[in-house]
């Protein structure tokens, strides 16, 4: 499975967190939930935190979906 990269945050003065992937705005978190993903990007790999955060990571049916018969060309 690889790895998530691209993803890269801002911390603003005023305590509110700005999430990119790949340059483009993926989400913005204020307050309890900002100061909860800086603690938890401390202490883990920042590019699976962010990606969880975002909801942007895999979820393990890609292949699934990938062979149902809608999907097949």
């Amino acid at each position: 499975m690889p790895r998530p990269h691209g993803f890269t945050y801002q911390e603003h003065a005023n305590g509110t967190v700005h999430i990119t992937h790949h340059g483009r705005p993926a989400t913005t978190l204020h307050g309890p939930r900002a100061a909860q993903f800086l603690a938890e990007i401390e202490t883990s790999d920042p590019q699976l935190v962010m990606a969880r955060w975002t909801g942007n990571y895999k979820r393990g049916n890609e292949r699934t979906a990938r062979d149902h018969p809608r999907n097949r060309r």
